[in-house]
């Protein structure tokens, strides 16, 4: 289980990766990050669409209400391309913490 702590953190980066795929909607946005992450990180409605709020108040993404294939009205979002510098930001702070992470957990010599 990851704690929500992380997962709050780590939201608007994975949501700016997805949008980088092209346009899909709430719904979509939600299945694609249970199944990229094999059902590790699973997120509700009431995570997901205020961060996608909050990313399109800041530019990030914008979002329209269209007609899906089965006759549905959703709502739409893509990655500006304000977004996509944004997402290369947030790649390099992700790796960043990754790398040292990584240098952390790797055994360490020892002292002795």
């Amino acid at each position: 289980m990851v704690s929500k702590a992380l997962i709050a953190a780590s939201t608007k980066p994975m949501i700016l990766s997805i949008l980088a795929g092209g346009e899909i909607y709430g719904y979509q946005i939600i299945h694609s990050m249970i199944e990229i992450s094999g059902g590790i990180l699973e997120w509700s409605e009431g995570t997901i669409y205020p961060v996608l709020h909050r990313l399109e108040k800041d530019g990030f993404i914008r979002s329209q209400w269209k007609m899906s294939n089965n006759g549905r009205h959703r709502k739409y979002y893509r990655l500006t391309a304000f977004g996509r510098k944004e997402l290369e930001k947030e790649k390099k702070q992700w790796m960043s913490v990754h790398n040292v992470l990584s240098k952390l957990w790797a055994p360490l010599p020892s002292f002795d």
